[in-house]
């Protein structure tokens, strides 16, 4: 973990997250903004996402995510549109906007602007940098926030998902109906080529696991190491940054069906 300064800022770090501050983003979170850190500290330390929801999610957000959306929308962390004009002689010469889903303001202070990439592409992290740095320039920004899927998180998602096939005793195609991840008829050609190969034919259950992962969760999604590595090229710099990666302790598998459902019925709140 990488730190611009010594000692815990927030509880985070004691729950596996992987928290990395650049440009003095820790000092300014320190000095100015210590209610809002620990907020958020607090809201992502509740945040857990069932198996089932990845699974279900299909690689999109999943309703954990829609539920961390709402808990910081609650906390005053809102959807803000940023207009920014610029005039010569009194004629507007340029106009643009930049739109972030999450923005705390502290009157007097400043705003901290929060990005959450779950499962986009990872081109998404250039628009949030480059968004984040233009409205750092202007002031209408103090301190940029991107949540994603951390190291061990994306490290993992094969064992996860493969215990989730194991666990559920996924054999066969229909066994995923419930859970809305029947592939296409292509992605299952694919599946059974590998299943019903003469030559080192693999189970369903694995073939399956490979090919969901690969498909939703691969390398060009948005997770740490490709924010990292556009942060360290000094994409969105000099904005201040706080990196935030989610670990693998937030993906659930013991909830019973009572719970399960609740959960679920939470995160579909929004849908109806």
């Amino acid at each position: 973990m990488r730190h611009d300064a010594a000692g815990p800022l927030t509880i985070l770090e004691f729950q596996g997250y992987e928290v990395a501050f650049h440009s003095h983003a820790r000092a300014i979170l320190e000095a100015d903004f210590p209610d809002p850190a620990n907020e958020l500290a607090c809201i992502l330390n509740e945040l857990t996402i069932p198996i089932e929801e990845i699974i279900s999610s299909g690689g999109g957000e999943a309703k954990g995510t829609q539920r961390l959306r709402r808990a910081l929308a609650k906390k005053n962390w809102t959807k803000t549109r940023f207009e920014i004009r610029k005039t010569i002689n009194e004629i507007q010469r340029e106009s643009i906007s930049h739109e972030v889903d999450h923005v705390r303001e502290l009157p007097g202070v400043g705003n901290i602007a929060l990005e959450i990439e779950w499962n986009n592409k990872d081109p998404f992290f250039d628009r949030d940098l480059e968004n984040f740095k233009r409205l750092h320039v202007e002031g209408a920004i103090s301190i940029g926030v991107i949540v994603t899927r951390g190291t061990a998180l994306q490290d993992k998602m094969k064992e996860l998902v493969a215990r989730f096939v194991a666990e559920r005793k996924i054999a066969r195609f229909e066994d995923l109906e419930m859970y809305r991840a029947v592939p296409a008829p292509r992605q299952r050609e694919a599946i059974n080529r590998r299943v019903n190969r003469q030559r080192n034919p693999v189970s369903f259950q694995d073939a399956w696991t490979d090919h969901f992962v690969s498909d939703k969760y691969g390398a060009a999604t948005t997770h740490w190491r490709k924010l990292d590595d556009r942060v360290r090229r000094g994409v969105g710099n000099p904005c201040p940054l706080v990196l935030i990666g989610l670990p693998p302790s937030i993906v659930t598998f013991d909830e019973g069906p009572k719970v399960l459902k609740e959960i679920i019925d939470q995160g579909s709140e929004a849908e109806t």
